[in-house]
């Protein structure tokens, strides 16, 4: 038998838990469907264990639980963050299924409505809120599997610590935040590490004596939308690397180098037992050089228009990075590495839905979250609305305007 519902959430993350407070709060009858069995769940099974948020404390805006701690300036550990959203569902008492997976999502043409197929049933809905979140598939290179089997394979999200690696180097691909921290507790720990450079860009954890967050907040830097950008396709640019482990830390990969670490170029080839690297390390590390000037440079001139009294301030400019050699062939025994560690960001997967809501890039086809058919959304992604949308910082102000979206549409 098909039950009736409201409106369907598809996932019970920050996103999907968020749309279901508005939601309650305007008193409209809704069902969150979370296939794992407790919440937060990208958090506790997707993260390392010393991982920490990069974003302050007091940028946990989740809707009626934002951040009150005595540190909004500190970095929330993983497992702090899982806490809260668990206490968030029993809190609010919000409506999650848990250990229910979504099949399907159809359209029916006759009625407008859609049909909502799960491994527990079928749920006939007038709206749908589509919340998987932005880590739906890991994503490694064709050439991963050309990889000699002696050699452990793994992605950024299934990584832990280092202890739970076999002895040995370790090759880590990507250096945007995930690729950069991990490489950092990989080699501090005692590891060789080999480093594949790309090209997101760096910031200081601190600039002129605030938090850079602070600064790129109050400069727009999280308000901009996709019109902002340069192209489309700069969206899916790599989130600079930065730490909150420690109290907060800047990752440099100049220091990484000057600490021991073997910076390579982008990956080309993979024969027998010889990985071969583009030799662009040096373009890569200019482009994140670049990226910080660019930043700072926009900090400074916001301080200067809004007459902020704060000591002026040069970062130190390191060039290790630049002076080693091109290596463009790696032997992988004889460099001793016994695990490749993929950090090499997600795939978009969207397959759920049975409809052309999405583009070449499988991006959803949308505004603000809203597609093109009545009562269907996606949510807790970033650039939905504004680079902040895919954050604890923006994902309430989107949970609010789908909401009301749908308060005002089923009126």
């Amino acid at each position: 038998m098909t039950e009736k519902v409201e409106t369907v959430i598809v996932g019970g993350g920050q996103a999907g838990l968020a749309t279901s407070y508005y939601l309650k709060l305007a008193g409209r009858e809704h069902v969150v469907l979370e296939q794992a069995d407790r919440a937060g769940n990208a958090w506790r099974t997707g993260r390392w264990d010393s991982f920490t948020l990069v974003t302050p404390n007091w940028s946990f805006l989740l809707p009626g639980a934002e951040y009150q701690g005595v540190e909004p300036g500190g970095f929330m550990p993983r497992d702090e963050v899982v806490e809260r959203l668990e206490r968030y569902v029993t809190d609010f008492d919000l409506p999650v299924r848990f250990g229910v997976r979504v099949i399907s999502v159809e359209r029916v043409a006759e009625t407008g409505r859609y049909l909502v197929t799960t491994d527990d049933g079928t749920i006939d809905a007038a709206n749908v809120v589509i919340a998987t979140g932005m880590f739906q598939r890991p994503k490694a290179p064709p050439l991963s599997a050309d990889i000699p089997a002696a050699v452990d394979q793994l992605h950024s999200g299934q990584y832990r610590n280092p202890a739970a690696l076999r002895d040995g180097a370790v090759l880590v691909v990507g250096t945007a935040q995930s690729g950069a921290q991990i490489a950092q507790e990989l080699y501090q720990s005692g590891r060789t590490v080999y480093l594949s450079v790309g090209s997101a860009g760096r910031i200081p954890r601190r600039y002129r004596g605030r938090d850079i967050f602070e600064w790129l907040n109050l400069t727009g830097f999280f308000d901009r939308t996709v019109a902002d950008l340069p192209s489309p396709k700069a969206k899916f640019a790599g989130n600079p690397h930065l730490s909150g482990r420690d109290g907060g830390q800047t990752l440099n990969l100049h220091q990484f180098a000057r600490d021991g670490v073997i910076l390579l170029g982008h990956l080309q080839g993979v024969s027998g037992d010889t990985i071969r690297f583009a030799p662009d390390r040096k373009e890569s590390l200019a482009k994140v050089d670049a990226f910080e000037a660019q930043i700072l440079g926009g900090v400074d001139r916001f301080i200067e228009k809004s007459g902020i009294d704060v000591p002026a301030e040069e970062v130190p400019v390191l060039t290790d990075g630049y002076s080693a050699d091109e290596i463009t062939e790696l032997g992988l025994a004889a460099a001793g590495i016994t695990t490749i560690v993929w950090a090499t960001g997600y795939a978009f997967d969207f397959g759920l839905v049975k409809l052309p809501v999405v583009d070449g890039d499988g991006y959803p086809l949308q505004t603000r979250g809203a597609t093109e058919y009545p009562g269907l959304y996606f949510i807790g992604m970033p650039w939905l609305s504004k680079m902040k949308s895919g954050i604890l910082l923006g994902v309430g102000d989107d949970a609010a305007f789908i909401a009301s979206e749908i308060a005002n549409r089923d009126r």
